[in-house]
C-alpha cells in the first residue's frame, strides 16, 4: 500500500531506512543544510524553502500559490510504487500541512474531515500551516473544506519535535 510518512530534518536518514522511501519533500527555511540520503536521486527530492509563517512577515519567506503548486505536481509525478517521505524541521507544521494536502490531492473522493482526523489521530502534535492549507484548498477547488477540516482538528500538543509517522493514501493506516 503506498504510503506518505511525516519526519523532523534530524530523522531523515533513518525513516527512508525504514520506510524505503523513494521520493523526498523538504518544506524549510531556505538556507538550511538538508542531507538528502544516497538512496534518492535529487531529481526525487522536491526542496521548497519557506518559513513556517501564515502571514507575510519581514525576513522571512512566505508560503505562496507557486509553492503549492509544485508540490502538487511532484505529488502527481510520484508512481506510488514506493512510499514519500515529506519533512519540515520539527515535524509538525508545512510538513504535516504538505502531508495533508499530498493525501487530499491523491484521494479527491475523500472527505477532507476524514484525512484531518486521520492525521491527528497518527500524529498528536500535528499542527498544519494553515496558509499551505489555505492555498492548496483554493487550488484542488475544494471550497473551503480542507482549512475548515484543519481548523477542526484544532491545534496539536505542544512538542518540541514530532515523532515519524505515515498514512496509506487508501485510507487505510
Amino acid at each position: 500500500m503506498p504510503r506518505i510518512h511525516v519526519s523532523p530534518l534530524s530523522r531523515i536518514a533513518s525513516t527512508v531506512e525504514a520506510t524505503g522511501a523513494s521520493h523526498l519533500v523538504s518544506l524549510i527555511n531556505d538556507g538550511t543544510p538538508v542531507e538528502r540520503p544516497a538512496s534518492i536521486p535529487a531529481e526525487r527530492h522536491l526542496f521548497l524553502g519557506i518559513s513556517d509563517v501564515v502571514a507575510p512577515t519581514e525576513g522571512m519567506i512566505t508560503p505562496a500559490t507557486e509553492h503549492v503548486r509544485a508540490l502538487l505536481d511532484f505529488v502527481a509525478a510520484w508512481d506510488r510504487r514506493q512510499p514519500m517521505l515529506i519533512h519540515c524541521y520539527a515535524g509538525i507544521s508545512r510538513s504535516t500541512a504538505a502531508a495533508f494536502i499530498a493525501l487530499c490531492a491523491v484521494g479527491p473522493e475523500r472527505a477532507e474531515s476524514e484525512i484531518a482526523e486521520r492525521l491527528r489521530a497518527a500524529a498528536p502534535s500535528a499542527t498544519p500551516n494553515a496558509l499551505l492549507v489555505g492555498l492548496a484548498d483554493n487550488l484542488l477547488d475544494r471550497r473551503g473544506r480542507m482549512v475548515a477540516a484543519v481548523a477542526a482538528i484544532g491545534r496539536g500538543e505542544m512538542a518540541y519535535e514530532g515523532v515519524p509517522f505515515g498514512l496509506g493514501i487508501d485510507g487505510e493506516d
